[in-house]
């Protein structure tokens, strides 16, 4: 691989921006530095924001593709299609769908996993399998949201995950569904699944025993959760002010209202997560689609059920940084809610989340406006608008 440079760029770093510099690598982050090195391979980023790859740990689809579907098709081409958004690695999301359903899902997303491992052409073109993310089926029916209700289970089987424990990296659990938080403890002391919480009616108290037994995650905070007052701060509050939980956040002003923003960054700082919850319709046009066997529809920007209840988005992840960004957090600290911090929940900042000497060459080259307009996956060309 040859050696590569792009000179005069911003450079977005854990810390901060650095305006003008260097950066040098070829599947691995050199050096970043003021002076560019003679006989590389030299791009000129003037006026261009370098950031690092983007990590989404809750997306189900994309570009008519369902992570469900069950198919190496199908998670390939949304491990293709998201690196235009600046995604170099992510979590295939899996709805609540049959225990068949599922268990093909999670053997298509072994294989590509293993493919883009043993393939360094493939591994290069295409966003990194982490693991899965299994959003159900040990959910609340009173708080399914967008999911199939017909395949909801509870109590949840600890046995399924950990039957699967080798692929899903998350599972999210209604912990009031688990009976004295039987299940949680099991996956948590028996796995290295981290469990998240969603799809949830807890309340205050039950929610505070499910961290305790080994809750650390929150899958997209305030939807189809409790809602906050202040005489039932409900499960919700306990998940936004624990410091051992880190929480997805949709910065899409429809799941959540942009006034929000600001305040949860301010709360959790390193442990706000910025997902898109993306599904297959997501780079389509308005239309009717499907997800986990229900039936939704897209109008601009949103996706509904029949009934009017959200089915999920069709944002993209460099659209959510923008718009943390535009809510006044600053602009190193919203990339790092959807890099480093995505990251270290996730257990892989060793290896990528931050532009960084030593880290994987996943760097992203955007314009003012952070569209994407290029992108390098392990050193390589992976995308270019």
């Amino acid at each position: 691989m040859a050696r590569k440079q792009i000179v005069n760029a911003d450079i977005v770093t854990a810390k901060g921006v650095l305006k003008g510099k260097t950066i040098i690598f070829d599947d691995k982050i050199e050096a970043i530095t003021d002076k560019p090195e003679d006989g590389l391979e030299t791009l000129d980023g003037s006026g261009k924001i370098l950031l690092p790859g983007l990590i989404d740990m809750h997306i189900h689809g994309y570009n008519g593709y369902d992570c469900s579907d069950g198919t190496e098709e199908a998670i390939e081409s949304v491990a293709k299609g998201i690196v235009a958004n600046g995604v170099t690695a992510f979590l295939p999301t899996t709805m609540t769908v049959s225990v068949a359903e599922l268990e093909a899902a999670f053997e298509a997303a072994r294989k590509v996993k293993n493919r883009q491992n043993s393939e360094a052409k493939f591994g290069n073109s295409t966003a990194t399998v982490i693991g899965v993310h299994a959003e159900g089926p040990f959910i609340a029916m009173a708080k399914k949201g967008a999911q199939n209700p017909k395949y909801i289970i509870n109590p949840p089987d600890a046995e399924f995950v950990k039957k699967h424990s080798d692929i899903i990296k998350m599972i999210t659990i209604a912990p009031e569904t688990d009976d004295n938080c039987k299940a949680i403890r099991e996956i948590t002391s028996e796995t290295g699944v981290i469990v998240s919480a969603g799809h949830t009616t807890a309340d205050y108290e039950t929610m505070q025993k499910a961290i305790d037994a080994g809750v650390t995650h929150a899958t997209h905070l305030f939807n189809a959760m409790p809602s906050i007052s202040h005489r039932e701060p409900g499960g919700t509050t306990a998940l936004l002010f624990s410091d051992k939980v880190s929480c997805e956040l949709i910065c899409d002003g429809i799941h959540v209202h942009k006034g929000w923003f600001e305040p949860v960054y301010r709360i959790k700082k390193n442990k706000l997560n910025l997902i898109t919850d993306c599904l297959r319709a997501c780079g389509l046009k308005d239309g009717s689609y499907e997800s986990g066997g229900l039936k939704f529809t897209l109008k601009g920007n949103e996706c509904r059920l029949p009934d009017g209840t959200i089915a999920g988005s069709v944002l993209k992840l460099n659209e959510g940084v923008r718009n943390l960004y535009e809510s006044g957090v600053p602009l190193h600290e919203a990339v790092n809610c959807a890099s480093l911090y995505n990251a270290d929940t996730l257990g892989v900042d060793g290896e990528r989340g931050q532009l960084k000497e030593g880290l994987c060459a996943d760097i992203v080259v955007c314009d003012s406006a952070l569209n994407v307009k290029e992108v390098y996956k392990n050193g390589e060309l992976a995308f270019k608008e």
